[in-house]
């Protein structure tokens, strides 16, 4: 069977459902905050309201922010993080997670992933722990809520605070509890990728309401609500969400829970299908992830199944063929951004490579799909594991130079 990227006839010619979703609703809310007269939270109502609304579905008090970066940028100077500490995060994540780090001033250091849940993995913190070490920032990849009850425990152990990086896991479960019923931080993202949107914004979960006002002072350069006499309480930033953006957010949230469900649905399907392709392995998952909203359809390729496939050319192939799937996340410190506010050369990448094997394999061995793919039906799903391994089959001991 010929390759699209050959000149072959792909799986699909139609596209998946479209994100983001989109309808009449949203454009009532945008007028909406139009007319209300003030576009700005502090006159407005819109952000207001729709921070009472995401806390209330998740568990806590919620600041809404201008991204889910500055979520954790935010977070980090309430936590009053100092130059010099030390921050645990995830070698597989996200850059946003390690940048905020360093743009607080603090030193990201990298710890390996779970290889079933793609998660902060508990077994791996006692080795990067120095005395320097002030908190510890769980990602819950494509949405898995990582094993908090695990990373809570060494953290008091320690005297380290927990940090969520939640910006995958809106509406996500663990053992019965919310993101926000873990008593803890957690920044979220609303960019145009993620389950909720409005092209940007972010929102940063309180463990109680009595820091929203510090909170809130330090999102809007230092003042705090109400003030009229220009009272900077600190050298922050802006950081304040647009009314608009929270129109748009207040609808999104809406459609949470059933986007969920059917996420949920169709990931059992696709999952299986892909189990059933030799050295595929699908993104696991911890029985105690009571709801996992499946940011990313996630897998990885055996290498033993799959020693001479280049991981890269796959992907190529599967866009080709109408599937969106993208390359994962390089781990952090392979990134120049790691270490260049730091203002030092990158550390020795064999030596993380032997202290990282998991985010090194899923760096180099793993891909992606958009979530849109599992908004669709059993037969979209069907169509992916297709074209899978279509592109498995014709790609083994095949490279092709980047594009």
């Amino acid at each position: 069977m010929v390759l699209a990227l050959d000149g072959g006839t792909p799986v699909r010619r139609h596209d998946f459902p479209a994100w983001p979703h989109h309808d009449d609703a949203e454009r009532e809310a945008l007028v909406r905050a139009v007319d209300q007269g003030q576009w700005w939270r502090v006159g407005g109502s819109e952000v207001t309201s729709f921070e009472a609304e995401f806390g209330a579905h998740h568990g806590g008090p919620v600041l809404a922010v201008t991204n889910g970066t500055h979520a954790l940028e935010l977070g980090l100077e309430i936590l009053g993080l100092q130059p010099g500490d030390e921050v645990v995060v995830p070698a597989f994540t996200f850059i946003s997670t390690s940048i905020a780090v360093q743009r607080a001033g603090g030193v990201p250091v990298p710890a390996d992933v779970d290889p079933v849940t793609y998660c902060l993995d508990p077994a791996a913190l006692d080795a990067v722990r120095t005395e320097r070490t002030r908190v510890v920032v769980p990602v819950h990849m494509a949405g898995h809520v990582a094993d908090l009850d695990a990373i809570g425990a060494w953290a008091d152990r320690h005297g380290v605070t927990v940090f969520q990086d939640a910006a995958h896991a809106h509406g996500a479960v663990r053992s019965g509890r919310r993101i926000g019923d873990f008593g803890t931080l957690a920044a979220f993202s609303f960019q145009n990728g993620k389950l909720m949107t409005a092209g940007e914004g972010g929102a940063l979960l309180l463990p109680s309401a009595d820091g929203f006002d510090d909170a809130f002072a330090r999102h809007s350069c230092g003042r705090p609500l109400g003030d009229l006499d220009y009272e900077h309480r600190s050298p922050s930033s802006n950081y304040r969400m647009t009314e608009f953006a929270a129109a748009v957010l207040r609808v999104q949230l809406g459609r949470l829970t059933a986007q969920t469900e059917r996420r949920e649905a169709r990931w059992t399907t696709l999952a299986a299908a892909l189990r059933e392709i030799p050295g595929v392995i699908p993104q696991g998952r911890d029985p105690e992830c009571e709801v996992h909203p499946h940011y990313m359809a996630m897998a990885a390729l055996d290498p033993e199944a799959h020693p001479d496939v280049d991981r890269d050319l796959v992907v190529r192939a599967l866009v080709a063929e109408g599937i969106p799937a993208f390359v994962n996340y390089p781990p952090v410190y392979r990134t120049a951004a790691h270490a260049a506010l730091l203002g030092k050369a990158l550390p020795d990448a064999a030596e993380l490579a032997e202290r990282n094997p998991v985010s090194e394999h899923l760096g180099a061995r793993g891909l992606w799909l958009h979530h849109r793919v599992l908004l669709g039906t059993d037969a979209d799903c069907a169509d992916v594991a297709e074209a899978v391994a279509k592109v498995l089959a014709a790609v083994a001991g095949k490279r092709r130079p980047a594009r």
